[in-house]
Parts: structure tokens; C-alpha cells; sequence
């Protein structure tokens, strides 16, 4: 099965590590292309091809500042997104519920075990039986 272009959806387009760079980058506000050079320590047209493609699924926004162009994150697209790892969330946080009732009960067994051999080895020595 061919893979779908990575401008169709927003599962496609941040499965690039560097355009989720980009979009972290760009969660703490509006920033140009140079400001987004600089901060990542990218050329200027990989940055450029990665903001293309996040503009064309609507990740991202951009405006006209002078003669500058400043973009910002669009998180409407992220909701479907977010919605599906949402169910994993869940899957995970009930597995690990599950080790945590598991690691209590250990941990309670373990207690009431050195309980039972601290009270047995206090019992001996009073008897003189722990020699």
C-alpha cells in the first residue's frame, strides 16, 4: 500500500520529526523564517519546505509583517490528532493502574514477610533460641 503524501493530513505531516521541531518552536508564538533558522540550526529551505507543508494542512498560519512573513501554530488540526492518542492515554494509564495494584500488593506482602520474621527472630532470642 503506497504511503499517503505527508500534505494530506496532519498525522502525515507531523510524523517528520523536524516539522514537530517546527511546531514546538512555534507554540511559544509567532516567528519568522530566520527566527526559525536560528533557533533550530536548519538551512533556510528546509525550514521553508517544512513550513509549506505544514501551512498546506493547515498546522500553520502565516501573515504578512513588512516585509516579513511570521507564522503561528493552528491547533485545530491537531484535534484529530489528539483525539486518537487520547485513546492510547487511556490504554496506558489503565495498564499501569494495574502495575501499580501489582506493586502494592508486593509491597504489602514483602512488609507483612519481614513483619513475621522480625516478631519470629525477636521470639527466639528471648527464648535463647537465636543462637
Amino acid at each position: 500500500m503506497a504511503r499517503a503524501a505527508t500534505t494530506t493530513d496532519a498525522f502525515n505531516a507531523v510524523a517528520e520529526p523536524r516539522r514537530r521541531e517546527i511546531l514546538d518552536a512555534l507554540a511559544g508564538g509567532e516567528l519568522a523564517v530566520g527566527d526559525l533558522t536560528e533557533l533550530l540550526g536548519l538551512a533556510q529551505p528546509q525550514v521553508s519546505k517544512h513550513l509549506r507543508v505544514l501551512r498546506e494542512v493547515g498546522l500553520v498560519d502565516v501573515r504578512d509583517d513588512g516585509r516579513r512573513r511570521l507564522y503561528r501554530v493552528n491547533g485545530a488540526p491537531l484535534r484529530a490528532v489528539h483525539e486518537w492518542v487520547v485513546r492510547y492515554e487511556r490504554l496506558w494509564n489503565e495498564r499501569f493502574d494495574l502495575v501499580d495494584d501489582v506493586l502494592d500488593e508486593l509491597t504489602r506482602t514483602a512488609s507483612e514477610a519481614t513483619e513475621a520474621s522480625k516478631a519470629t527472630t525477636t521470639t527466639e532470642e528471648e527464648t535463647g533460641r537465636g543462637d
